[in-house]
Formats: C-alpha cells, sequence, structure tokens
C-alpha cells in the first residue's frame, strides 16, 4: 500500500487551495479528482467575483477568510499574471425601504475591515448613468478573476511545493484510523489504495454525502446537503456599466445582479432555486428560458433601460447548502479533528460564496486546524 502525508479530496478550487497550502507546509500531498480535470463543480459554474466582505457577519468564517482570502488572491493574481480587474461594484437601493439594508451593509463592512462609501443617488448616477437608485454603496475592491486561470496558478504552486493531482480518481471508501492508531487513513481510489495521515474532504456539493462514507466518523454530527441552483442570463450587446451592479441584499440571497467577464460581456444572476433532489448526480443544469420574465423583473428595477429580447440563457451554478429553505444561512462549516475526535481529518460543509475568494485562506486554516508549523516561504 502506497502512503503518503496528506490527500486532499476534491480539486475545485477550495481542494486545490488546501492541497497547496499543506504541500507548502511540507506535507507530501495528493489532491484527487473524480472528474478528468480541475474544477469541474461549482468552481466551473460561478459569477467570478472577487468579493470584499460587505454581507458576512462579523466575526464569522466567512467574514474573516473572504477579508483574508481576498488579499491573498489578488496578491497571487498580480504576481503570477492570473487575468483579474479590481473593477469596484455598486449595491443599490432602487427605492426607500432599501436603504436600511445598505446601513447594515455599511455596517458589517465597517466591522470587517472592508473598505466602502455611501453614495446618494446622484453621486452613483455620476459613476453610472444608466444606473437607477436612491442610494448606493460603492466597494472599491470587489473585482472579478479568471477562475480557471486562478485554479491554473493554484496547481502550479502545488506541484512546485512537490505536491501532485491525481484524475479521474473517485473515492470508493475511506476507513479512518482512531486516536492513538499507528497506521494511518486508508483510502480506496479505483485501483489505488493509499494510507494518509491528513485526509481533507473538500468535495463541496458530494461533502456531506462523502462524509457519510466514512468509516469511523460520527454520523450524527453531520449535516444534510441541500442544493440551491442559481441560473445565469447573459446580455446581447454591450454593457452600459463598468462595475458590477448588486441590488439591496435581501435575506442570504444577494438577488439578481449584474456582473462583467474580463471581455467587458454581462450576465445576470443568480436567481434562487431551491431543488428537490438527494444527491448532485440529479442535478438538472439547464437553464428554463421561462425563467427570464423574472431577470427582467428584477434588472429593471435598477436598469430601466434594459431592452425587451436582450437576455438570452447562459449557464447555471449549484450551491452547497447545509440549512433548509426557511433556516437562516450558516456560516463556513470546516470540522477539524477538535469537533470530531477523528485526528488528520477536516471535512468542508457549506463552502458555498465566498468560497471562491476566501479559498488561500480557507487553505491556511485547514493547515491551522491540523497544527501544521507556518510555512517559512513570505509569499502568500
Amino acid at each position: 500500500m502506497e502512503k503518503v502525508d496528506a490527500i486532499v479530496i476534491g480539486a475545485g478550487v477550495v481542494g486545490l487551495a488546501v492541497g497547496r497550502e499543506l504541500a507548502r507546509r511540507g506535507l507530501e500531498t495528493v489532491v484527487t479528482e473524480a472528474q478528468g480535470t480541475i474544477g469541474q463543480g461549482m468552481s466551473s459554474r460561478n459569477s467570478e467575483v472577487i468579493h470584499a466582505g460587505l454581507y458576512y457577519a462579523p466575526g464569522s468564517l466567512k467574514a474573516r477568510l473572504c477579508v483574508q482570502g481576498k488579499s491573498m488572491l489578488y496578491a497571487l493574481c498580480e504576481r503570477q499574471g492570473v487575468a483579474h480587474r479590481r473593477c469596484g461594484k455598486l449595491v443599490v437601493a432602487t427605492e426607500p425601504a432599501q436603504l436600511a439594508a445598505l446601513r447594515t451593509l455599511a455596517g458589517k463592512a465597517e466591522a470587517n475591515g472592508v473598505p466602502f462609501d455611501m453614495l446618494d443617488a446622484e453621486q452613483a448616477r455620476a459613476m453610472e448613468p444608466e444606473l437607477r437608485c436612491v442610494a448606493a454603496l460603492s466597494s472599491p475592491t470587489t473585482g472579478i478573476v479568471d477562475s480557471h486561470g486562478f485554479m491554473l496558478a493554484l496547481q502550479g504552486d502545488l506541484e512546485r511545493a512537490g505536491g501532485s493531482l491525481a484524475l479521474s480518481s473517485p473515492v470508493d471508501g475511506v476507513e479512518l484510523a482512531s486516536a492513538g492508531s499507528n497506521r494511518g487513513h486508508v483510502l480506496r481510489l479505483g485501483d489505488w489504495t493509499v494510507e494518509a495521515g491528513v485526509v481533507v474532504n473538500a468535495t463541496g456539493l458530494h461533502a456531506p454525502l462523502l462524509a457519510r462514507q466514512f468509516l469511523g466518523l460520527d454520523q450524527g454530527d453531520l449535516p444534510t446537503a441541500s442544493f440551491a441552483k442559481g441560473s445565469y442570463y447573459s446580455l446581447a450587446g454591450a454593457a452600459p456599466f463598468g462595475q458590477l451592479i448588486y441590488p439591496a441584499p435581501v435575506d442570504a440571497w444577494l438577488g439578481v445582479h449584474l456582473t462583467l467577464d474580463l471581455g467587458g460581456q454581462a450576465r445576470f444572476g443568480p436567481d434562487h432555486e431551491w431543488l428537490d433532489i438527494q444527491s448532485p448526480e440529479q442535478i438538472d443544469y439547464e437553464v428554463d428560458p421561462a425563467r427570464s420574465d423574472v431577470f427582467y423583473e428584477a434588472v429593471r428595477r435598477y436598469w430601466p433601460g434594459l431592452a425587451d429580447g436582450a437576455l438570452q440563457p447562459a449557464y447555471s451554478g449549484v450551491r452547497a447548502k447545509i440549512h433548509r429553505p426557511g433556516e437562516p444561512a450558516p456560516d463556513f462549516r470546516i470540522d477539524g479533528p477538535s469537533r470530531h475526535g477523528v485526528p488528520g481529518l477536516v471535512n468542508l460543509f457549506g463552502v458555498e460564496s465566498p468560497g471562491l475568494t476566501s479559498s488561500m485562506a480557507i487553505g491556511a486554516y485547514v493547515a491551522d486546524l491540523l497544527a501544521l508549523p507556518a510555512r517559512s516561504v513570505t509569499e502568500v
């Protein structure tokens, strides 16, 4: 049986970031992936937004890791030439009743150490003349990134640090070592059986279901997976906006917002649709053209000039939820040995947005949970 120091299951952006960090802290690390290429789950179906850290409860993992991860992500992109742009974002109130939501957002941003400016309608329209609003919050550190280029950079760092990637390697079983055992955790990946002292479950949509297959893990404390689909529509023609436009937030959903890709093409979304399914294999990623009516209505609240017929179905993504409809959205849940009592095991549950932005900080957090010594290199 082959032995390595660490196995990270899942080669999405978070799994790659965790694997990179473990390798850079001196562990012989293998990142495994069931698919034939990296980033084929949630990492390939998102808005590619670098979040500033406006929305999250002060002191929460989402707040702390988003703000830290944002700085780390920008630094890596600038150092390695990953395409990105600090385009900024306006969060807009389209009616006076939404002003309270902007004030709440401003309070969270201040507590989280995130730069922002409050704008009146005239100031907002001076920045974006096509915008309709009564007030806006400007977030200058929000940006966009080539998510695949970012993942390739993480993979490159992983491999330069001595780690490796095992594609087309679905996990068929995991037998966890008990406390005090003289062996590591044993994983079966097709024809390959490997023993590792550290196992990190970074499988996104699959994480709660995979954790239930771990022999030796208390099942009573595991979350139940839920799935929420978000569809996107693209804009035919050029967008009249130079930065991202988000409506004032409602609960945990950020509304149908306007984002830009690095070529300047606009897309709108996601909407929010709870799925009545039990596993990721049941997901239908097709975008229903009939949902366009909701998009037109939502977008025209802040962009009245959106023309009929300008929206086209684009793509959809599904978020890894660990709560049910009507329940408050929880924080990231990162379960280390102190929670479940299994040395060397970390499960990442409910790592949805801002998971991409937070990914490198999540990697550092996981390494710290495992009590790994800080790396000696100075770059992030």
